[in-house]
């Protein structure tokens, strides 16, 4: 008799197996797995996770292959090991960023083939399929094209235009692009591990629909990611992303800022940081002091919390400077309404939103990306800012998966022809997925993937 899934074991026999996403940040300091499923409540859940020490990435940047493949294996083990249940991990939704990624505005242009009739999301998809034809720099490719408001026959400021009538659509396009060799290399990386890519999305992107709500949008909020090696921002307003970046700077640069200015060790450095780094110097007192131990029998060194803190505040401000000229860069300085809204690994130092509140004038909070998903016994486990963006690749994972293909299927029906039927018909009336939409570039790098649930002993995800 066949082992049951863990879908099987929470549900009668009878109800159909719930899709699972798996999301993989690949980050600079750590590369983390999580596979999420959908309850009986529509509700995500984080069903398993697993991470390890990221040893071939520099600022968001595949430097090494072969130790980047290393430490994906061992962030997809340790996360396959923690599933309950017979399913494998093979089909994983990716992250991406660095200092090589660009966003621009665009203005484009559709003319609807048919005067009668209302707009379909065939018309959409075929206007953002437009934009994915535009000519980019040498060695760039559009990694992402995000629809703002629509204008049908000279009405503006529409937000769905489907159902409307009109032959004139115009719209206003985020665009999102990269280095082909940069996105080729994650690729890669993630073959070599044996697994398939799903989709690959923008990073802050991901981090910002784990942490910030719907009402944050729609006021307008600024998403401030700080990772290991970079800060990404992501700028929203009217429920809209209107310009992302990504700041050359992360964590790890606040690490050797202190390895360098108390002349002790990387890996001192970084426990100073996380066990008593503070953000505001002003808070510490000068008469606390934190003894490291000397190399081979020398004399241990004593530093001070208020110094440890001036190295950080000094550049923590650097940081900050370089987010609030994005702020005015995106011309939404004035709309900003919901403030800031910090995650990430770098976002946990203390009387961080303090000094964020006092350089911007703006409301600052810690994001955490439990926002979104269902309350569960391991969900504390999870609070912890660092994991954002993978929670988050599981979320946008989820948007992809529903909008490309069926959310539920009959496992017998999975492999014949009549799923088959099924799934043409569903391209037919969904429109095309993401990476549908990529073009040659992504035709290049990515297969379209179509994996379905069946009766096999081993269920891939």
């Amino acid at each position: 008799m066949k082992d049951r899934s863990f879908a099987e074991k929470d549900k009668a026999p009878e109800v159909k197996r719930t899709r699972v996403v798996v999301g993989l940040d690949i980050g600079t300091t750590k590369i983390a797995c999580f596979v999420g499923r959908k309850n009986e409540h529509n509700k995500i859940e984080i069903i398993a996770m697993g991470k390890s020490e990221s040893l071939g990435v520099m600022r968001g940047v595949v430097s090494n292959i072969e130790r980047t493949v290393q430490s994906i294996n061992a962030a997809v083990e340790a996360t396959q090991n923690a599933v309950d249940g017979n399913l494998k991990i093979k089909n994983v939704h990716v992250g991406i960023a660095g200092q090589h990624i660009k966003s621009k505005q665009h203005r484009g242009i559709y003319t609807r083939r048919t005067v009668n009739g209302e707009i379909s999301q065939a018309d959409i998809d075929s206007f953002v399929d437009d934009m994915y034809q535009l000519v980019m720099n040498p060695g760039e490719e559009i990694i992402t094209v995000i629809p703002q408001e629509y204008i049908v026959d000279g009405e503006p400021e529409i937000k769905d235009p489907i159902g409307m009538g009109g032959v004139r659509l115009e719209a206003n396009f985020h665009i999102i692009s990269g280095q082909v060799t940069n996105v080729t290399n994650i690729t890669r990386c993630i073959e070599r591990s044996g697994l398939s890519v799903k989709d690959i999305i923008l990073e802050p992107i991901a981090s910002a629909e784990a942490v910030l709500s719907e009402e944050e949008k729609e006021a307008g909020v600024v998403l401030v990611d700080i990772g290991g090696g970079t800060t990404d921002v992501a700028i929203f307003h009217d429920g809209l992303i209107r310009h992302t970046a990504v700041i050359p700077f992360g964590g790890n640069v606040i690490t050797q800022d202190i390895k360098e200015g108390c002349r002790i060790m990387q890996r001192q450095a970084e426990m100073l940081k996380v066990k008593f780094g503070s953000a505001l110097a002003s808070e510490s007192k000068e008469n606390e002091v934190v003894c490291i131990p000397g190399l081979k029998g020398r004399e241990p060194k004593e530093i001070t919390l208020r110094n440890l803190a001036s190295i950080i505040q000094a550049r923590m401000e650097e940081i900050i400077e370089l987010v609030n000229l994005e702020i005015r860069n995106s011309g939404y300085e004035k709309k900003l309404i919901g403030g800031i809204v910090v995650t990430g690994g770098g976002s946990q130092l203390k009387h961080l939103t303090q000094l964020i509140e006092y350089l911007t004038g703006m409301d600052a909070r810690i994001g955490y990306p439990t926002e979104h998903l269902a309350n569960t016994n391991d969900l504390d486990k999870l609070a912890s800012p660092m994991f954002a963006t993978g929670i988050g690749l599981v979320l946008k994972g989820f948007e992809t998966v529903e909008s490309a293909l069926p959310w539920e299927q009959p496992a017998e029906t999975a492999n014949s022809a009549q799923g088959q039927a099924i799934e043409k018909q569903q391209e037919k009336t969904k429109g095309h997925s993401n990476i549908e939409r990529r073009g040659k570039f992504f035709n290049r790098i990515l297969d379209p993937l179509k994996t379905f649930f069946n009766d096999e002993d081993d269920q891939d995800i």
